[in-house]
């Protein structure tokens, strides 16, 4: 009947009309939602004092903490690029470009004949010339973990000698000999338990000595050119060393003798002595008269500035005399 084909039309509509106001709903919900963000962001930027933001020199640290920026970077290991070429000219003739489409055959290996001559055998290395066994820049002789065992034959215009970390046991007198010019003789971690009185004595211009991490029970003579001498980290007990043993080096600033076997420090010490290292050996007791001279209070050691007696038995708080004339007290145990 036609009043039900109305009816039938207008029950249509109307769930056409709410599914279309259901569809319309969702983005208009997105919208407002998007416009209530915006609006909450503007009223937080609205708050902030951009007036006043101004990032100068000045106030960079107080915005940026760059108090620990090295200890949080380490650049130690980052190597710089190396760019590898070659120093083979390219070919300019096109047709000496290698065929892509060919390849090259594998050579083939000749048997051995038994005619071939017999090469000579090698040389002991420790008899070869030290240039042909280390490296030698100008004046300067670079031995370094060469597997040595004993000073190798030096060009008598040696100037620096490093030999460190080898199998180095004795030092003999003849091993310098004639080298006037030699300054430093780097002997460091070796295996030196014994050095000859004359090993450095005679030469003229030594300057520094290093012998650290040996074996070494005994100190030998030194010339009185030495402005440095480092014996670290050996087994030197005082009876190794001679009696006032330092006091004609006039020169010596630098007097590394930690982590041996010393029983006293080794006095008289010169005047020229800026910097005395002996932590950690068996110090236990000092005379007054070790730094200063206790009869005259007028003296002023102003060179001798850092003394180490740190992990020595002595209590430096007992010698309360024996520092008036240092600009440093030393550093170790005063309780």
């Amino acid at each position: 009947t036609p009043a039900g084909c109305r009816m039938w039309t207008l029950a249509w509509l109307g769930i056409a009309s709410l599914c279309l106001g259901a569809a319309l709903a969702v983005p208009a919900k997105e919208e407002r939602r998007k416009v209530e963000k915006i609006k909450a962001d503007l009223s937080l930027y609205e708050n902030l004092d951009l007036d006043n933001y101004d990032l100068t020199l000045d106030n960079y640290g107080e915005i940026l903490d760059l108090s620990n920026y090295e200890e949080l970077y380490d650049y130690g290991d980052l190597a710089p690029k190396i760019e590898v070429g070659t120093l083979a000219p390219r070919p300019k003739d096109p047709e000496a470009l290698p065929d892509v489409g060919t390849t090259a055959e594998t050579p083939k290996l000749q048997p051995p004949t038994t005619t071939s001559p017999v090469h000579p055998a090698p040389i002991p290395a420790q008899g070869l010339p030290s240039c042909l066994l280390c490296l030698c820049i100008g004046t300067s002789v670079y031995c370094d973990d060469a597997d040595l065992e004993h000073i190798p034959l030096l060009p008598p215009e040696t100037t620096y000698l490093y030999a460190r970390f080898n199998r180095i046991g004795t030092v003999r007198a003849g091993d310098f000999t004639g080298l006037k010019k030699l300054k430093r003789i780097d002997l460091s971690s070796n295996f030196i338990s014994w050095a000859d009185a004359d090993a450095f004595r005679l030469l003229p211009s030594l300057q520094e000595l290093l012998l650290p991490e040996n074996r070494l029970r005994a100190l030998p003579e030194l010339p009185r050119s030495i402005i440095r001498l480092d014996a670290r980290l050996n087994r030197i007990p005082s009876a190794g060393l001679r009696p006032e043993a330092f006091r004609d080096l006039k020169q010596l600033q630098f007097l590394h003798l930690s982590d041996n076997q010393l029983d006293y420090i080794p006095a008289p010490l010169p005047e020229s002595l800026r910097s005395l290292h002996l932590q950690n050996n068996n110090i236990q007791t000092m005379h007054e008269d070790t730094f200063c001279n206790s009869h005259d209070h007028s003296q002023i050691r102003r060179a001798l500035e850092d003394i180490r007696l740190d992990g020595n038995p002595i209590n430096l708080g007992l010698f309360p005399n024996a520092y008036f004339c240092l600009p440093r007290l030393p550093t170790g145990r005063f309780s």
